[in-house]
């Protein structure tokens, strides 16, 4: 056990024994107290960079959460409106969204209005406790009603639990703040001169993800539909919902795409697409040959759309066999 982590529990020990006698009026000082105590480290500053005329966002530069960049491996995006700044997804954790709050208090004279949460993995909404903290309890927080549903139910406590184990603690003190506007597909809300318009196409990435269109700039912000050199984890998702969102995306007339993990760039989605119909499409032809799961691996491994993006591809190595499986379990069941 490391220096901080003794500290932590000794300390807490300590401050529950007494807990433990003292009358109800204390119980609420005390357990701001713990919570401001037992916490893990500041994050250190990361930049905002400008991505078009409204938005802006704090890149990160990992792809999955360690004990060295302390759950930083998500991007937060920031659309800068008449009326005040828009975030869409928070963060990792309350120290993250305390370090982007640092910067936008830098960047601007103005504050957070609203938050939108695209999905319900915690990387992208646990920051929402340091915009609550900073801007008010009142502070909106949208997200589909499924979203919303499985935050307030099992997905929050476990994903904050996980992200303090994948970080070895570094995300300690960060509570649950779940959203509780719903958006629906199609809905737009309007800040002065910025119009955000909602994009939700069914199971993708998870069942209820948000894309989230800045109209004025053709800017579509992805959340997790697509990704910069990484696949999308797919446990909860679905391939031929992927490819389909895909499709229905390229018709809002937009001409970048913001990825929730990599960098912005006008190629996202057609390079997406072609590493998942180089997955998806070998599986359906297994099932349709009568081969079994390692055939279809072998299948899979050999399509030119997947050998050539096998290398810049982040967790390439160590994630394939289960997209591969998640791919082939899809098609079978589409099979029938």
């Amino acid at each position: 056990m490391n220096r901080r982590r003794f500290l932590q529990s000794t300390t807490a020990f300590t401050l529950l024994s007494a807990a433990e006698f003292a009358p109800w009026q204390t119980i609420s000082a005390f357990a701001k107290e713990m919570d401001e105590f037992v916490r893990g480290p500041v994050v250190k500053d990361h930049p905002l960079r400008q991505v078009s005329k409204h938005v802006w966002m704090i890149f990160s530069p990992d792809g999955f959460p360690t004990p060295e960049n302390q759950g930083m491996m998500c991007n937060i995006t920031f659309v800068n409106t008449a009326k005040g700044l828009i975030v869409v997804d928070s963060g990792a954790s309350v120290q993250i969204g305390e370090m982007a709050i640092r910067q936008i208090k830098k960047a601007f004279k103005k504050p957070v209005i609203a938050i939108i949460n695209t999905h319900y993995h915690g990387d992208h909404w646990l920051g929402n406790h340091a915009y609550v903290d900073a801007y008010g309890k009142g502070l909106p927080i949208y997200s589909h009603p499924g979203t919303i549903t499985a935050i307030q139910g099992v997905q929050g406590n476990m994903w904050r639990t996980l992200m303090e184990q994948w970080t070895n603690q570094a995300t300690l003190g960060t509570r649950v703040v779940p959203p509780s506007q719903p958006l629906e597909d199609g809905a737009e809300l309007k800040f002065g001169d910025v119009t955000l318009r909602i994009h939700q196409y069914g199971t993708v990435h998870t069942p209820f993800d948000l894309c989230v269109e800045v109209v004025e700039d053709g800017v579509t912000l992805l959340g997790d539909v697509a990704m910069d050199r990484r696949i999308a984890n797919m446990d909860d998702g679905s391939y031929l919902g992927t490819l389909k969102a895909y499709a229905a995306l390229e018709k809002t007339g937009s001409t970048l795409w913001l990825p929730g993990h990599g960098e912005p760039g006008p190629n996202v989605l057609s390079w997406n697409r072609e590493l998942f119909e180089g997955i998806y499409r070998p599986c359906e032809q297994a099932i349709r040959d009568g081969l079994g799961l390692e055939e279809a691996k072998a299948l899979v491994l050999k399509d030119s759309r997947v050998a050539s993006r096998a290398r810049d591809t982040k967790g390439f190595e160590t994630n394939i066999g289960k997209y591969v499986s998640l791919a082939y379990l899809e098609a079978e069941a589409a099979g029938f």
